[in-house]
């Protein structure tokens, strides 16, 4: 049986790609299981600064399995669910990039968007699906869609279930990039690389949780915490690293997590 998740590591870089091409990369209890074990590693191992996230074949992830959804619907399905939620890479400490390479649609949808920054290929189709299939706004898209785009254009792509591209989704604010699919992933690489030499681990680590839990904090809050969390970085290996470095006219050597 062929890995449902493929994971290598490259200069700082891991990247895991979905594997079930055949069916865009459809979403089984299975394949998550796998996808947030391989993220529980990556946040333990120091070799790996960056993470990536890609589908094998033309899909990114089609979103659930249609047969996940036919028992559902049938009162057949007896799978236990994984206690980590859908939003688990954003506890994950190091930058999680998704490459949409292909089809992006539903729970896949869902999947991209808790990345801490997505890159697209500009020909890729996305749609949320959701009211075509009966359903509703998934595992906090509703309330991550608005904060990407604005209101309307988050009610827009929530209400039609409409298909649009890698390239609208850049234009809508929804995606950092939209690229031409065969370049899409020396642009994601390159990109992670470059985070992974000349940016501190922990600053990183530090900066993702200030930008996800600071959604729900006012700006006095916010801007407490931020100055707790200067100090703090005052005191750290990696303030001294940063400022030679620069000086000195060399890559930084951070430690690792």
């Amino acid at each position: 049986m062929a890995e449902l998740v493929l994971s290598s590591v490259a200069q700082g870089v891991l990247t895991l790609t979905f594997n079930r091409p055949d069916s865009l990369n459809a979403w089984t209890d299975a394949i998550g299981r796998r996808y947030f074990d391989l993220l529980e590693q990556a946040e333990k191992d120091p070799s790996v600064r960056v993470i990536v996230v890609t589908g094998a074949g033309r899909g990114f992830c089609s979103g659930a399995d249609f047969t996940t959804l036919s028992a559902i619907r049938s009162g057949s399905y007896d799978e236990t669910p994984d206690p980590r939620p859908n939003t688990f890479p954003t506890t994950i400490r190091k930058p999680v990039i998704a490459a949409v390479n292909g089809a992006c649609a539903g729970l896949g949808m869902v999947h991209a968007l808790v990345c801490d920054l997505v890159f697209t290929a500009a020909e890729a189709k996305w749609t949320t699906a959701f009211p075509r299939r009966g359903l509703i706004a998934e595992y906090g898209l509703s309330w991550v869609l608005p904060r990407l785009v604005g209101q309307q254009r988050a009610m827009d792509l929530l209400l039609s279930g409409r298909v649009f591209t890698g390239a609208e989704a850049y234009e809508l604010g929804l995606v950092n990039r939209a690229v031409p699919g065969e370049s899409l992933m020396e642009e994601v690489l390159a990109y992670a690389r470059e985070l992974a030499v000349h940016s501190s681990p922990t600053s990183m680590a530090v900066i993702k949780r200030q930008v996800w839990n600071d959604w729900d904090v006012t700006l006095e809050e916010s801007a407490k915490t931020a100055v707790r969390e200067m100090l703090a970085s005052f005191e750290r290996p990696d303030f001294g690293e940063g400022v030679a470095s620069f000086l000195e006219r060399r890559d930084p050597d951070f430690p690792a997590l």
